[in-house]
């Protein structure tokens, strides 16, 4: 991603809205075995440009020969940002195909496969050597998005109203309860995997930037962390931009689910942005409520209880998603948003999770569910996304 600048006024918005930009993380698999593959060097070799590399966006290798990320540029539109997502999807599918392969969006492999090859590059290979076989199937990928902010304090500020929040964004995503080629139990197996890592889940609360520096200084020194770039908590400063960076959802199933954790994500920010400017800090949620609730959202998604952080008490799952969207619906409206948020939520209630659409392509077997998430990874959404000019 480009170094996002200050928000401006978008012509048209009643109020100015921080910019935006999603990291995709993808699996590649064999057209007939549907098993991992590591090839994603001669995928991206083929790949090339981004196709908005003018504008930050960029595609780039993983954790593993079996992953690759493509990054949009800076987007300040939700109608920008689907287009760059499907570009970058339909450019990857096409290289993966030329290559024997096929290109899938989902938070863990669906079937069992060879280990997989280790990315190039010394940092790969310190986190390998460092988590040993913690990290040895470790092919989990996720929809990561990142929303401007001026500056570092303001982001742990953002962060810590974030908090009781990060399982709901899961809870909406869940894309991975296939695994090994048989239903785990839980919706996103990809967070339970994650927990294997020291500080994985939600954040503590930070009182200040020096706070939060020193926490992840800590950890490095202590050797549980390769380097201060790297922690596990689902929301964080960005390390290299000036942006919250949001890492909650599993990989998103469809461009369009990508682009509701995108909106969504953006207005939990500028809604934590107007609080933080009357003075009101985060509510300091228990680390137990929050662990509670993110274990809730991976093990049910929206189809069962969830756990209310706030109150610390079991509730319907979708009770906490209308409670989220009651709550940013000011900054939904003050973007534009509210309109294409609002079909993109009817289109997930109507089709279900990620995880809900794996389970009932269970029925043809392992095999199937491949076929369908590769199929959703470059469909396009049934729902209209405005382009910039184009909202009302």
């Amino acid at each position: 991603m480009r170094r996002p600048t200050d928000s401006e006024r978008v012509p048209g918005s009643r109020r100015a809205s921080p910019t935006m930009g999603v990291e995709e993380e993808f699996l590649l698999v064999g057209i007939e075995s549907g098993e991992t593959v590591s090839r994603a060097d001669a995928v991206l070799r083929r790949a090339g440009r981004h196709p908005a590399d003018d504008a930050g966006g960029g595609f780039h290798p993983e954790l593993y020969e079996t992953q690759l990320e493509a990054a949009t540029g800076v987007c300040r539109e939700l109608g920008e940002l689907h287009a760059q997502l499907r570009w970058a999807r339909a450019g990857l599918a096409a290289a993966a195909r030329a290559e024997g392969l096929r290109l899938i969006s989902a938070g863990v492999p669906v079937l069992p496969s060879r280990p997989p090859r280790p990315a190039p590059g010394e940092r790969f290979r310190r986190i390998a050597l460092l988590y040993g076989d913690v990290i040895a199937d470790y092919e989990a990928c996720g929809c990561h998005v990142h929303v401007g902010v001026a500056d570092r304090e303001t982001a742990v500020a953002v962060v810590n109203h974030l908090r009781p929040w990060l399982p709901t964004l899961l809870a909406l995503s869940v894309n991975s309860p296939i695994s090994g080629g048989r239903d785990s139990g839980f919706a996103s197996r990809r967070m339970v995997d994650q927990s294997r890592f020291p500080g994985a889940g939600v954040p503590p609360w930070f009182a200040s930037a020096a706070a939060y520096h020193d926490q992840v200084a800590r950890l490095v020194e202590c050797g549980v962390l390769v380097d201060d770039a790297m922690t596990f908590w689902l929301a964080r400063p960005s390390a290299k931009l000036p942006t919250v960076e949001v890492r909650a959802a599993d990989a998103a199933a469809t461009a369009g689910e990508a682009v509701l954790q995108a909106a969504l994500t953006r207005a939990l920010v500028s809604t934590a942005l107007a609080a933080l400017g009357t003075g009101r800090e985060a509510p300091k949620i228990t680390a137990v409520s929050c662990a509670t609730a993110l274990w809730s959202a991976a093990r049910h998604g929206l189809d069962g209880s969830g756990f209310d952080p706030f109150e610390e008490r079991r509730v319907p799952a979708g009770y906490l998603l209308d409670r989220l969207v009651a709550l940013v619906t000011p900054a939904l409206e003050d973007s534009g948003d509210l309109p294409a948020v609002r079909a993109l939520l009817k289109e997930v209630a109507w089709r279900g999770t990620g995880a809900a659409r794996q389970r009932r392509a269970m029925a043809g077997g392992p095999k199937a569910v491949v076929d369908l998430l590769a199929a959703q990874t470059t469909a396009a959404s049934a729902t209209w996304i405005p382009a910039e000019g184009e909202r009302t």
